[in-house]
């Protein structure tokens, strides 16, 4: 079955596919080149190169601020010059047992693996499936959203209507669907979270009580536009035993101390900086993603 449902990063169809047969183009999510003409950390400027994106910069600015510290603890040498340099793969280890020893993180107990377990049994329930059928609202380039959204309320406002015809929604799905599957009625058999866009693995598969058979009463949102659900059947799967995922657990919450951690290291050190071109505040760093 070919549909924007399926998730395959390769794809170059509009509806993402990839060998679905959909004409449309695929939205550019390249990032924008930045327009930042110069950057400065302590006096010490980057070097942008033409048609840098943003984030490229942004990165190379944390890089920066994390190699003058190295430097200021006697870590590394600081070398001469207004531009700053580029990390050698040594520079850049150094750098990481800096970070290991400034940011420890506890292991986590047995009882907060429990609590997490508890609160997120979905994600650790295998063989969910739903039969689902759905009409996408593509979004692609040059098509005005806010209509596009308009015509897709307005679409699910005639179907939840109580004297919607039984046959309305395949006939809606035949006439306005971006996917192919609009052909068979919206119908796109039996799908997995694995089969999904992660944006809808998330609504149907992974909301505490799962997701509730018939139409989906508000329009979902994927990467790929705007879908009109209807859940047909579910298989609920199996979740696994607590015991079988407690190390998977325990590493997950490490990772995600760490990154909390990691963050508000590097937030301190941008407050202590001088930080000239860019905006580095609000800025998730690559180190804690």
């Amino acid at each position: 079955m070919n549909s924007p449902v399926l998730e395959k990063p390769e794809a170059t169809g509009g509806c993402g596919s990839g060998s679905c047969g959909c004409s449309s183009a695929a939205i550019d999510m390249t990032p924008a080149a930045t327009t930042v003409p110069e950057v400065r950390i302590n006096g010490r400027r980057l070097h942008i190169g033409p048609g840098e994106d943003l984030e490229t910069v942004r990165e190379r600015a944390w890089g920066e601020v994390l190699r003058q510290e190295a430097v200021r603890q006697g870590l590394l040498t600081d070398d001469a010059g207004e531009l700053a340099p580029t990390l050698s793969a040594e520079q850049q280890q150094v750098i990481e047992d800096m970070l290991d020893a400034a940011v420890q993180t506890p292991e986590p107990t047995a009882e907060a693996c429990q609590r997490y377990y508890d609160a997120h049994k979905p994600r650790f329930t295998h063989g969910q499936q739903a039969q689902l059928r759905h009409i996408l609202f593509a979004v692609t380039p040059g098509v005005p959203v806010q209509k596009l959204a308009e015509r897709a309320e307005a679409a699910l406002l005639e179907l939840t209507h109580k004297d919607a015809p039984a046959d309305r929604f395949a006939q809606l799905a035949a006439e306005l669907s971006n996917c192919p599957s609009g052909a068979q009625g919206g119908d796109l058999g039996w799908v997995g979270p694995q089969d999904c866009a992660p944006e809808l693995a998330q609504f149907l598969f992974m909301q505490e009580g799962g997701v509730a058979r018939g139409l989906q009463p508000r329009l979902v949102h994927s990467r790929f536009g705007l879908h009109i659900v209807d859940v047909l059947d579910q298989r609920p799967g199996e979740l696994a035993a607590f015991d079988q995922v407690q190390g998977r657990i325990a590493g997950e919450l490490t990772l995600q101390s760490r990154a909390t951690a990691l963050r508000q290291y590097m937030l301190l050190l941008v407050g202590q900086a001088r930080v000239e071109g860019i905006d580095l505040e609000g800025a998730d760093t690559p180190l804690v993603q």
